[in-house]
């Protein structure tokens, strides 16, 4: 008789594999527990965190609480309260419906429930490890729900291993806070990250919990959008084009209170602000949509983030619409007034300059019938004038010691005189011509010959890879050397900024910052000394991108930070007037051991072979 090979796993072995589904990572507990108390009616729900989520999460609600047997129970898979039959799918309100968030927490993780029903007078404590039950008592203890999960994955090493480092898994976790928090603004929330209060945020109106929790800054940021249709109601708010980011960090969709990601929604927004962002630029938005229920599915992605809406196109426009009239109405986009009288307008230097009578001004030897010898001389002044900024634009790009031809130099230099061919046939070329060098110069890009052809060099790119280079080789032994501002540069930061910063301080004097914090303003007195005065704003922000809201192992956050401080340096006004200073800039490069690419692999150095440039004029 043949052997049965297919078996029903266990359920302590299923209940691993759900987990791995279902928890990824410790915030991905936070979220569902949190989610939990809001579906319990709590108004206050209070979160802890020790060793970014990897030691202690602990959540603590007012919400309704549960019984001895509801207790008991809501660790079993596929156990909820919150639907009944299939149907109940597509008229959902809560957040958690599918039952296995806590049997997926309980089966990789230590967790010490604590629960009572409001008219009860005692709760219970109910103790679970790896699925198994060690525990059911009675206690004494507030009304609501405290979780206590400790040593997550203890019992699933390899992926315990996978996790990030302590700031990232953190990152994670604030993220997760801040979208539930922004999503009910009517609760309490506070975070506590390692004894430290993160966010204690009050209940309150929506645009108090957005500036909340983006830093005061935001308040005059904000434009308001509003609109109501029978499809959507639409109302929340976007950032100011003048403070968009350069990564997503501040997008925030929520439909029905629930956060999701949508590429093609984003693409909207970003529609609206069409010629008004600075380029490689993201803007921010906070946007509340409320659909009606059975309009939208959100059980397709097992983290619930992704929603398939039965009338996406409509919406698709009432956002972009919308959007756009709000930044319209609020004097964001400029607009033209055909109706309003011009001719009176004034510049404003003259606005305040009192009215003089005209005066008309005669020359008495002026004769119009009096001929001048001088006319002709004057037009051939202009043309050598002519002639001589042609060969000023000429000298301008030619670098190094090699001489061309004189052939090589009469066709480049004719290009500039076809507009003069109308005006004299020929212009006599003077027997001098500019000596052509090794290199040829057009904005970022230096042009060198080689066997093949050009080789092509991205000059900025290089600058910024020569930085890094000396950089990232010295700052541990050597701190970078500072440069001290006349006066202190500020920035308002928000609260995941204001961490990241303290978090990072150490590293951040050595690679040449001083700073401090007041209140929630940085405070800059110092700057490394190979950023020019414009471009420390921007450089500022390009370290904020790094350490608040890049994915970077603690590991590699110097070299994340070294990378933007290279590339704010690259931002400088170029100087390569003479062949020495180009030539140094080529040897600086080469002796970097990665010479081709940048920190972020952009292409430094390429070629351009002479079949190319053949076959261009075949």
């Amino acid at each position: 008789m043949e052997k049965a090979r297919i078996q029903r796993l266990p359920d302590h072995i299923a209940n691993q594999i759900a987990a791995g589904e279902v928890i990824q990572r410790p915030a991905s507990v936070i979220k569902e527990l949190i989610e939990n108390a809001i579906d319990a009616g709590a108004n206050r729900i209070d979160v802890v965190i020790k060793g970014a989520g990897k030691t202690l999460i602990k959540v603590v609600d007012n919400g309704c609480g549960m019984g001895a047997s509801d207790a008991d129970m809501c660790f079993e898979r596929h156990a909820t309260s919150k639907i009944r039959k299939a149907d109940d799918l597509f008229s959902l309100v809560t957040k958690g419906f599918r039952g296995e968030a806590l049997a997926s927490i309980a089966a990789i993780a230590h967790v010490d429930m604590k629960t009572r029903l409001s008219d009860e007078e005692t709760g219970t404590h109910l103790c679970i490890e790896g699925s198994k039950k060690v525990s059911l008592e009675e206690t004494v203890c507030p009304s609501g729900t405290s979780f206590e999960i400790k040593n997550l994955f203890y019992n699933v090493p390899a992926r315990r291993n996978f996790l990030k480092s302590d700031n990232v898994e953190f990152r994670h976790i604030q993220d997760e806070f801040e979208r539930v928090a922004l999503a009910h603004p009517d609760v309490h929330f506070s975070l506590t990250h390692n004894e430290n209060e993160l966010h204690n945020l009050n209940a309150g109106p929506l645009r108090k919990r957005v500036v909340d929790v983006f830093g005061k800054k935001t308040n005059d940021r904000l434009v308001p959008i509003e609109e109501s249709t029978d499809i959507v109601q639409l109302h929340g708010f976007v950032l100011k084009p003048e403070f968009s980011r350069k990564t997503r960090g501040e997008q925030y969709f929520f439909v029905n209170n629930r956060y999701f990601k949508s590429a093609y929604f984003n693409h909207a927004i970003h529609q609206a602000f069409d010629g008004l962002l600075k380029e490689k630029t993201f803007p921010g938005y906070v946007l509340y949509l409320t659909v009606p229920t059975d309009k939208i599915d959100v059980n397709v992605h097992p983290t619930k983030t992704e929603i398939k809406f039965e009338e996406e196109k409509f919406i698709y426009s009432i956002l972009l619409s919308s959007a756009r009239q709000a930044l319209g109405k609020y004097n964001i986009t400029p607009t033209l007034d055909f109706e309003r009288e011009v001719s009176f307008d004034l510049p404003a230097s003259m606005r305040n300059t009192p009215a003089t009578e005209p005066t008309i001004q005669l020359n008495p030897d002026y004769n119009p019938f009096k001929s001048t010898s001088g006319s002709s001389s004057s037009e051939s002044q202009s043309h050598k004038n002519k002639k001589e900024s042609y060969k000023d634009a000429i000298r301008s790009q030619g670098f190094g010691t090699q001489e061309a031809s004189a052939d090589d130099w009469k066709n480049f230099y004719s290009i500039g005189e076809e507009e003069e061919k109308e005006e004299q046939s020929t212009i006599p070329m003077e027997d001098e011509i500019p000596a052509a060098d090794n290199f040829l110069v057009k904005g970022s890009y230096i042009l060198v010959p080689s066997k093949s052809g050009f080789m092509v060099i991205h000059a900025r790119r290089a600058i910024e890879q020569i930085v890094y280079t000396s950089i990232i080789n010295s700052f541990i032994s050597n701190p970078v050397d500072s440069q001290a501002m006349l006066f202190p540069v500020e920035k308002e930061l928000s609260k995941r900024e204001k961490t990241a910063w303290i978090e990072n301080e150490t590293i951040l004097k050595q690679l040449g910052f001083e700073a401090r914090i007041k209140d929630d303003t940085l405070q800059l007195a110092a700057v490394p000394n190979v950023w020019q005065q414009e471009s420390i704003q921007s450089g500022i922000d390009h370290v904020f991108s790094v350490i608040a809201y890049g994915n970077i192992d603690k590991g590699d956050i110097a070299h994340g930070i070294v990378a933007s401080i290279a590339s704010a340096a690259a931002m400088k006004k170029l100087d390569l007037r003479t062949s020495e200073h180009v030539e140094k800039l080529i040897e600086q490069l080469f002796q970097c051991e990665n010479h081709m690419h940048t920190p972020g692999n952009k292409k430094i150095i390429d070629t351009l072979p002479m079949e190319a440039i053949t076959h261009k004029f075949n």
